[in-house]
């Protein structure tokens, strides 16, 4: 992988001067897509000692350098007619991943067993955990890292980060409940086992809140086994007072919690679906 890296290096360092469809160039791209499409490479990761995102950039640079590199195709599936430069996953029963009609994955994003893909959208370089559900209309950008038995409810977008290459994408943890209707951006990250109440928006410029204290936790990081959701706060500008939006922690999940889940988010006030 260290030879892959750095000829991929090597490749980006002088991609002004390489011609699209050059074809050793492609083979070489080709074997890194390949790595991160059977889950054997990953874009991005959180080192478990520090907390801080580790970012393979010659990986993201291989993505880009497909796009370079790659013509436009028209591919047949069934009555649908596709036209991409990218050609869709393959293989899901093997790989223990049900896709259901409508859904659409990538070459170079990898889907773990037990993956459920509603119809949804997964684009190149992400990755989904282990059991996760991609609900219906939910989107998962490009080199998005999502964790194991997550669900993303319907119509939740996971934004994609893919330049510059060595910028942070969105990481979602393990064991985590997106709502309907979130939108989670920017390098933005739900740490594991926390809840996403129906419409929230979280960037790195979206102060994480918590209702406790008042006091402001992050801007765009909510912490482990959160309960959150969507809120306002008043801001004083020339033009008058205005309401933006924040992530509001109202509650600190304890391992009990989730075997009553339901009446935790009615407690709290807070919807997902």
């Amino acid at each position: 992988m260290a030879d892959l890296e750095g000829a991929i290096q090597e490749l980006w360092q002088h991609r002004a001067e390489i011609p699209a469809g050059d074809h050793a160039a492609l083979e070489t791209v080709a074997q890194a897509i390949d790595l991160l499409d059977t889950g054997k490479a990953r874009v991005a990761e959180i080192d478990a000692a520090t907390g801080a995102v580790t970012v393979r950039t010659w990986l993201k640079e291989a993505i880009l350098l497909l796009f370079k590199l790659s013509s436009m195709e028209t591919t047949e599936v069934g009555a649908f007619e596709y036209h991409d430069k990218i050609p869709l996953k393959k293989d899901y029963a093997a790989a223990g991943v049900r896709v259901v009609p409508g859904a659409s994955a990538r070459w170079g994003s990898f889907l773990d067993r037990g993956v459920v893909l509603m119809p949804s959208y997964v684009n190149i370089g992400a990755r989904v955990g282990a059991n996760t559900m991609v609900d219906t209309w939910a989107t998962v950008g490009s080199c998005a890292q999502i964790g194991a038995n997550v669900h993303l409810s319907g119509g939740v977008g996971i934004g994609g980060v893919l330049e510059p290459p060595n910028a942070v994408p969105v990481i979602v943890g393990d064991d985590c409940l997106v709502g309907s209707r979130t939108v989670i951006t920017q390098g933005a990250r739900v740490g594991d086992g926390s809840i996403l109440g129906e419409g929230t928006l979280l960037n790195p410029g979206i102060p994480v809140i918590d209702a406790e204290s008042g006091e402001e936790v992050s801007r765009g990081v909510i912490p482990p086994n959160c309960l959150v959701m969507r809120a306002e706060r008043k801001r004083q500008f020339a033009g008058g007072e205005f309401f933006l939006p924040c992530a509001l922690i109202v509650r600190r999940l304890e391992p009990g919690d989730r075997d009553h889940l339901n009446e935790v988010l009615r407690e709290s006030g807070v919807s997902v679906s």
